[in-house]
């Protein structure tokens, strides 16, 4: 799936933060893309008590050659606005650098706008030419989970 896609630099079709970001990347050197990659890791933040431990209780993104996990909850609100909640490995800091993109962009936003986000878009950030293949269609398989939880989750609401 992710060999469909190809890298680029157009952000006019991504939320604000994750256009932003985008253009931070593209602003870098590829060795300080790398290195703004490993600070987004080391800011994903750790799960709540209401996860903590609990991991059987997530999703387990089977893309990611490491273990990554992942919940995205949606308010009752009227953007239903969409919490997003990764659990990476320190010790697979790429991985977790792609968790960090997205929990940093993606985090509460409405359901609307997360369900808008061009699948291709982890191409978005110049990091294609710095990491392989394999690790770019994890970061493809976890923004495609959390976009199907927001679905399945505005679908249930819309049922009752």
């Amino acid at each position: 799936m992710a060999g469909q896609f190809a890298a680029s630099t157009r952000t006019d079709d991504l939320p604000e933060a994750m256009a932003e970001l985008a253009g931070e990347f593209h602003e870098l050197a590829q060795k300080e893309r790398l290195q703004l990659l490993l600070e987004l890791a080391n800011d994903l933040p750790d799960l709540p008590d209401s996860y903590a431990g609990r991991l059987g209780e997530m999703e387990k993104v089977d893309e990611c050659q490491s273990p990554v996990f992942l919940a995205v909850e949606v308010d009752s609100d009227e953007s239903r606005t969409v919490h997003i909640f990764l659990s990476a490995p320190p010790e697979a800091p790429t991985t977790r650098g792609f968790a960090g993109i997205l929990h940093e962009s993606l985090d509460g936003l409405g359901a609307q706008e997360i369900l808008a986000v061009p699948d291709e878009a982890p191409y978005r950030f110049g990091l294609s030419e710095a990491v392989s293949p394999l690790r770019m269609r994890g970061m493809v398989g976890m923004l495609g989970r959390i976009k199907r939880q927001v679905r399945a989750h505005t679908t249930i609401d819309e049922r009752q």
